[in-house]
């Protein structure tokens, strides 16, 4: 029997992949291990390896979307006869055609129409993953309102997590956001550009909406005095200059961080459904901008690691992260993340934390401001607004308190942290 290649599953909320590239050609003689094709999902872009040594056949298409454990090409042996896939085994899909572009003259009502129309089986059953019906029935949400994202239009969670209730049908006198359709409807004669949704942004705009929604933020807000820190980086970079790039102030933010979880174990937990999971080391995650999304870079063991090798870590996963060349492991775990937007002069903010981390430091612009010194008088000092986003459900008012009181301590006093 021909060596049946399937599509991987590289994350845990992966359903599908999407073709990007093929390594190799139909008749092309394959050896196991050798790249074979690149796949995109949600968060990330992986190259697959073969399973085996063969003729390669039967490859879907580049662009299809192919469900996690489906055939995506067959691999024939000198020995065997090359015909059609093997009966029995999992077809390769063809691509599926590119769908229209919603009716501009359509009222939200005929829209509506048209969705239950083009949701269905042809025995008229809608397509909806089991998890999606049951969200729909949770939150009252008519599934025959949705646009689903999956293989052949099939409705996924992620469908039903950014959908609002739709129970009623929306009217010429309410809005509706809920569709294409009603939201063109309402530009119909002015200027505008459709930018389509690709599977990171839809996939990071489905888990914020659900995070905002579900988990009950509160937020601690500390200004921070950074002249002893600035201080120390400074002569740091200078015995470090020539043999490794300048460390940076997010550098010793995420150090001091890693450095609390340890002082502080209560607040390095997570939300584990109908439990709280206390978690040893101190994995750190940094929020990274990259095109169309965001990745949330995982350190580990942050508190073992000196600030050279953290700052040297940071920059190869962001760069890798901006080429969608992460491994799984490196953008999932961790109980806490940290969001700087100083860069962009951003004098504060409040971060939603990303599940299922328990909190996020929203960290801003380092600025010289009036301060009173410990003598009762007035002086200027650089500081630093931070702001902590905590989850209700596992971390308190005052943990949450001690623990951006151990942040502060570290970054105001940055010597203790690294001894």
């Amino acid at each position: 029997m021909p060596i049946e290649v399937i599509m991987p599953k590289v994350d845990m909320d992966m359903e599908s992949g999407r073709i990007l590239a093929w390594h190799a050609g139909a008749g092309d003689f394959i050896e196991k291990g050798d790249p074979l094709f690149d796949i995109e999902t949600d968060k990330a872009t992986m190259e697959v390896e073969s399973p085996g040594n063969g003729t390669l056949q039967h490859t879907a298409p580049v662009g299809a979307n192919i469900p996690i454990g489906r055939a995506v090409a067959w691999l024939y042996s000198e020995r065997e006869k090359i015909g059609p896939p093997p009966e029995g085994a999992s077809a390769v899909p063809e691509r599926t055609p590119a769908e229209p572009g919603p009716d501009l003259e359509s009222v939200p009502q005929k829209a509506a129409a048209e969705l239950r129309s083009s949701e269905t089986e042809p025995s008229g059953k809608l397509r909806a993953s089991p998890l999606a019906r049951r969200l729909a029935r949770e939150r009252g949400i008519d599934l025959a309102r949705i646009k689903g994202s999956g293989p052949r239009g099939r409705i996924v969670k992620a469908d039903v997590t950014v959908a609002p209730a739709l129970n009623s049908e929306p009217t010429d006198a309410v809005p509706a956001g809920s569709t294409a359709a009603a939201v063109m409807k309402m530009f119909q004669g002015r200027e505008f550009e459709e930018v389509p949704l690709d599977g990171m942004r839809r996939t990071v705009a489905a888990l914020l909406a659900e995070a905002k929604q579900a988990v009950p933020h509160f937020y601690l807000r500390r200004r921070i005095r950074l002249d002893a820190l600035l201080d120390l980086r400074a002569r740091a970079n200078r015995l470090l200059e020539g043999r490794t790039a300048r460390l940076s102030v997010n550098d010793f933010v995420v150090k001091a961080c890693a450095a609390a979880l340890q002082q502080v174990p209560g607040a390095n937990a997570v939300w584990a459904g109908d439990r709280i999971l206390r978690i040893g080391p101190s994995d750190v995650a940094v929020a990274v901008a990259v095109e169309g999304g965001l990745f949330t870079l995982v350190l580990r063991d942050a508190h073992q690691k000196p600030l050279a090798t953290l700052s040297a870590e940071i920059r190869d996963l962001a760069v890798r992260a901006r080429d969608r060349r992460l491994a799984p492991h490196e953008y999932q775990g961790g109980s806490f993340a940290v969001s700087n937007l100083g860069m962009f002069g951003i004098d504060g903010f409040d971060a939603v934390i990303n599940p299922p981390h328990s909190s996020i430091l929203a960290v801003g612009a380092r600025m010289r401001k009036p301060v009173v010194d410990d003598s009762g008088g007035l002086a200027t000092a650089m500081v630093m607004d931070a702001t902590l986003s905590v989850d209700h459900r596992v971390i308190d008012g005052a943990l949450g308190a001690e623990f951006l009181r151990a942040i502060t301590d570290n970054l105001e006093n940055p010597v203790a942290m690294l001894v």
